[in-house]
């Protein structure tokens, strides 16, 4: 029963890494002199692709410099990836060297009176990175290829984030059996302490009682 109930622990775990690595596609808006900054958990060696692009407010029309942006991607440990001053739009694609929250933050020009811009973002992650699509030809036959490739990828995903996992449960196990030692060392040394201190109350009180010719 436990044996089972860890499988379905460790499938569940499975299906949600891998669906967190699905596509991100968002609008929001943006107020002038605000930074609003979005956070995505990227494994090491993942390709990561996005996209964004600022709402023009009067179609036909340039951009007002109003409602250009900064932009800039980085790592948990402060690596830049991407930097952009002053645009309308623009995109990032890189390979993560380093696991962890990366984070795109959008900065608007500080601007009287205050302007709302609205930003159209897409951040695609894992399999969902590599545009399959792109390659992919009207034929029956190259389509059928193209299926078979995003099948691959989906696979070689899944099997990365096995040994992934399995590599997760093994660090967990040495923590584990790492703290069970320790506990063991403690607890015998309590019971050395309380052996010692109970031997020298018992001598204490033996010559305590020798003394006073009680005994």
């Amino acid at each position: 029963m436990f044996l089972r109930s860890q499988k379905k622990l460790w499938t569940a775990l499975l299906i949600l890494s891998i669906s967190s690595r699905v596509t991100h596609s968002l609008h929001f808006d943006l107020h002038s002199g605000r930074t609003k900054c979005i956070a995505e958990d990227i494994k090491s060696n993942s390709m990561t692709v996005g996209k964004y692009s600022v709402d023009n407010p009067h179609e036909g029309h340039d951009l007002p410099q109003s409602h250009k942006i900064s932009v800039k991607v980085t790592s948990s440990t402060g690596n830049a990836y991407h930097h952009a001053d002053q645009v309308a739009n623009g995109q990032f694609a890189f390979s993560a060297v380093e696991a962890g929250d990366y984070m795109a933050c959008f900065t608007a020009a500080d601007h009287k009176p205050e302007v709302t811009l609205s930003i159209d973002f897409e951040w695609r992650t894992g399999v969902q990175s590599k545009s399959w699509a792109t390659v992919a030809k009207k034929s029956q036959v190259e389509t059928m290829e193209f299926d078979v490739k995003s099948l691959l990828d989906t696979v070689n995903s899944i099997h990365e984030e096995m040994f992934y996992l399995r590599e997760r449960e093994e660090q967990m196990q040495d923590l584990n059996r790492s703290t069970n030692t320790k506990m063991a060392w403690l607890s015998l040394l309590s019971l050395f302490v309380c052996i010692g201190v109970a031997a020298m109350q018992y001598v204490h009180l033996k010559t305590f009682f020798e003394k006073k010719k009680v005994i």
